[in-house]
């Protein structure tokens, strides 16, 4: 599996899923989450609707994932997880980790071969930079070791300078 670093819109990105730092609600908000809605249209909105009304109708809990179309998106499918919240007195990383895990379990369940990942808690949730990305390239070689040839490409959506940084420091690549 290749894992690469892109700079750019995670809506705009060619793979087969596109993982969305949701909010619990489902129902959209700010960030990735209101950008994927938006580029994606009503459909994924639709299909979220049902979810709370199915399964998660208090919300889907942070660390899991659950996918739904992608819309008008050029992807087939939205995974939708929740990252935690960063707090300095309570270590949640494991919380983190299980987003990147459980969304590429369900990637590989959906027969998908590429995944493009926004940094799951790194904006309005307060994770630091340098520990998400490290994180998620944890979790992503961790699966891959585990789960060999179930997917073929892995994309890191950096949505900003600092984030690409880090994302390479993470993977052990020079910062360009």
């Amino acid at each position: 599996m290749k894992i690469k670093v892109v700079s750019g819109d995670i809506t705009v990105q060619k793979v087969d899923a596109v993982v969305n730092a949701a909010n619990s609600s489902l129902m959209g908000g700010g960030g990735v989450d209101g950008a994927i809605h938006r580029a994606g249209g009503p459909a994924i909105l639709k299909e979220c609707k049902e979810l709370r009304a199915k399964q998660y109708s208090t919300g889907l809990p942070p660390g899991q994932a659950v996918a739904t179309t992608a819309g008008d998106l050029p992807a087939h499918w939205v995974i939708h997880t929740v990252g935690p919240v960063y707090s300095a007195r309570e270590n949640r990383s494991h919380i983190l980790y299980s987003c990147y895990e459980n969304s590429l379990k369900v990637a590989a369940e959906l027969g998908a071969r590429s995944v493009a990942f926004p940094t799951i808690s790194a904006g309005v949730y307060g994770w630091p930079m340098d520990s998400a990305c490290q994180i998620a390239v944890d979790a992503i070689r961790t699966f891959e070791q585990h789960h060999q040839h179930l997917l073929e490409e892995v994309l890191l959506v950096a949505f900003n300078p600092d984030a690409r940084a880090a994302y390479e420091r993470a993977l052990g690549a020079p910062s360009s």
